[in-house]
């Protein structure tokens, strides 16, 4: 039996202190406008315990409530078939969202209807016990690995989805690239578009091309390749492997962009996610340990060189 209501219960900040309670709800909270108009609407918000106005000037350490409805979303509840929660790696959770570290090769998400085996799948089987489901924030392609961040109720997930397009979200990655003399720090700014030549691929300047900055630092040679941690100034799809592919330095192991063998497995791992834990706004770093595919790719390097 799914939610019928979703209720929060959270304290004004110092930093609130003395600002309406719509400023607290949107500029802080960063609820959507719908969102507040629902709740507002419904009287759905308390401050200590009493419906108020959202002109209403709140203090430090009042308590609000805030209770929505299946029927403030479009999607309340996710279509998602739950699979084995075996697989599941859980690295940080708690009552609004999960970071999970997902497994190389498993899907984001499905792409034919009833289909399973994807990481949502196996989260949706993990959060049965709680009565709930997971709710997509953001993608990683097939064959990367790592940190991943999922909502538990549908309230977050506008919050959630805000941060990354704002950059509140930070996301970091390490990646093993073909051949060396990057500069030791370094940004790519070139906008990516679809490849009209491979429904698959993405380019440099493809169709409908939009901006994309990818940020890198150099961590270590060894022999003619480098491993990079990068970060994204945008998100677009397939954006680290494009970008370094474009600028001559292919990620290894990539079956897209790059025609060379050195691993069957692509070396690209999400590597660290901060972010802003929504209502809160405690930051937190959630780190996704090295895997093994990286960790043996290295020995074999170490070895050869």
């Amino acid at each position: 039996m799914m939610n019928k209501y979703w209720i929060f219960n959270e304290t004004v900040p110092e930093s609130m202190n003395g600002e309406s309670l719509k400023t607290l709800l949107s500029q802080y909270w960063e609820l959507p406008k719908h969102l507040v108009y629902s709740i507002r609407h419904g009287e759905r918000v308390l401050v200590d315990g009493k419906y108020r106005p959202v002109n209403f000037p709140v203090k430090t350490g009042e308590k609000v409530q805030l209770t929505f409805l299946p029927s403030d979303f479009v999607s309340p509840f996710p279509d998602v078939a739950a699979d084995s929660a075996a697989t599941v790696n859980i690295l940080y959770e708690d009552s609004n969202l999960a970071v999970i570290n997902k497994r190389r090769g498993d899907k984001t998400h499905p792409n034919q209807p009833g289909e399973v085996g994807a990481t949502i799948n196996h989260l949706a089987a993990y959060l049965e016990t709680e009565n709930t489901l997971p709710y997509m924030i953001h993608r990683l392609d097939q064959e990367t690995s790592g940190a991943m961040i999922f909502a538990k109720n549908p309230a977050v997930v506008p919050i959630l989805v805000h941060d990354i397009a704002s950059k509140q979200i930070t996301r970091r990655y390490l990646a093993w690239v073909q051949g060396t003399g990057l500069s030791q720090t370094g940004t790519i700014n070139l906008p990516i578009g679809r490849d009209p030549e491979d429904k698959r691929k993405r380019k440099v300047n493809g169709m409908g091309a939009v901006p994309a900055i990818t940020y890198y630092e150099v961590i270590k040679e060894v022999g003619n390749t480098s491993l990079l941690s990068i970060k994204l100034g945008s998100g677009r799809t397939h954006q680290i492997r494009v970008h370094f592919a474009a600028v001559g330095h292919p990620l290894i192991g990539d079956p897209l962009y790059n025609s060379s063998n050195e691993s069957d497995y692509l070396l690209l791992h999400s590597w660290k996610v901060g972010l802003a834990l929504p209502f809160s706004r405690k930051q937190k770093i959630v780190t996704a340990p090295i895997p093994a595919h990286f960790i043996e790719f290295q020995k074999r390097l170490e070895k050869r060189h």
